[in-house]
């Protein structure tokens, strides 16, 4: 049994425009809501880039049930972990428990702006280890004094935080990442509908736990217009997660996705009007496993349009062909867990 969810997508999106989908996808009956947070588009093109924090603030003011959610915040480079763990105590208080923090290593595209450079991929784990620990210590309370090798946090405290906690899910892509946030998060952040992901997150000790993924869609009316739109907003999907983690800038992805194809873009994202071919597209991630699946509509424009669709059409579709049944709630694991 599935959740699905809507993203709220920043990269193609205003501030005040995102807050009012926000609302429209929850009348509409999505389960949940995840946001990106980033300080860059993936490409010109889509046009946008407001500040994540800001809009989640509204949203959870704006909204009453709805879960919500980064997906996903790099807590290593742009943002100390220290701040981040305030915002999502706020933000976690703003929506009345409905919060999850869904943390990753981040991209480059997003953490290059504030001069640090950008650190190999081993080190960016060590980085995103780190900042887990001290972001689940302050939301845990009491004061946290740390003298890490990436990190120093000194006599930090969360004066305003949930008594419940704020649940922690964690981007996962291979072994050594699931063997080392299973025993520790409260839900996996997949990038991919791998059943063995999800085996071997279940194997690690995070049985029972929510498994989160994302499929983009290109709904319209018109075919031909949804893959065009797809192409020009979303080809940069088809470098994968590693060549993306990798780039600086919208230049770069737009000169290394130059030669990927409409045809290219439209085999990996459902385009046009067939409600059959959006409920196909997600079949992957709940046969592997997923409990919650959110769903990206490309083309900041379209967005009312495709939640009108989703409402009359889409949703009752996906619970007709999935089940009922909402996935589980993503809560904090008993305190010991941290």
């Amino acid at each position: 049994m599935t959740s699905f969810g809507y993203t709220l997508m920043t990269e193609q999106r205003g501030p005040r425009d995102l807050v009012a989908d926000a609302v429209a996808a929850e009348r509409a009956g999505f389960d949940f809501e995840v946001m990106s947070d980033h300080y860059l588009p993936w490409l010109d093109e889509m046009g946008h880039a407001p500040y994540a924090w800001s809009v989640l603030g509204a949203v959870a003011n704006a909204t009453d049930r709805v879960g919500l959610m980064t997906y996903v915040t790099c807590p290593t480079t742009r943002y100390h972990p220290a701040v981040v763990a305030q915002k999502a105590a706020t933000v976690a208080l703003l929506a009345e428990g409905r919060f999850t923090l869904g943390l990753g290593s981040g991209e480059n595209l997003n953490e290059h702006v504030v001069g640090r450079g950008w650190p190999s991929a081993d080190v960016r784990q060590e980085m995103l280890d780190e900042a887990v620990a001290i972001i689940a210590s302050l939301l845990a309370g009491g004061y946290v004094t740390v003298d890490g090798s990436h990190y120093r946090v000194d006599s930090a405290k969360l004066w305003d935080r949930p008594d419940t906690g704020v649940p922690i899910a964690v981007a996962v892509s291979g072994e050594q990442s699931v063997k080392r946030y299973a025993p520790v998060a409260d839900a996996m952040v997949g990038v991919e509908p791998d059943p063995e992901l999800v085996q071997g997150w279940d194997d690690a000790g995070g049985t029972e736990l929510p498994k989160i993924g994302q499929q983009p869609v290109s709904w319209g009316p018109d075919r031909a217009a949804a893959v065009d739109r797809a192409h020009a907003l979303f080809r940069w999907f088809a470098g994968g997660w590693k060549v993306n983690a990798e780039l600086p800038g919208t230049a770069g992805f737009a000169a290394a996705t130059r030669f990927v194809r409409p045809d290219d873009v439209a085999g990996a994202i459902p385009c046009g009007p067939d409600v059959a071919a959006h409920v196909e597209a997600v079949r992957p991630f709940v046969d592997a496993g997923y409990t919650h699946v959110a769903l990206v509509q490309v083309g900041g424009e379209t967005q009312p349009e495709f939640i009108e669709f989703a409402r009359a059409q889409l949703l009752p579709a996906l619970r007709e062909e999935y089940g009922q049944s909402k996935g589980p709630a993503i809560r904090v694991r008993p305190a010991t867990h941290h």
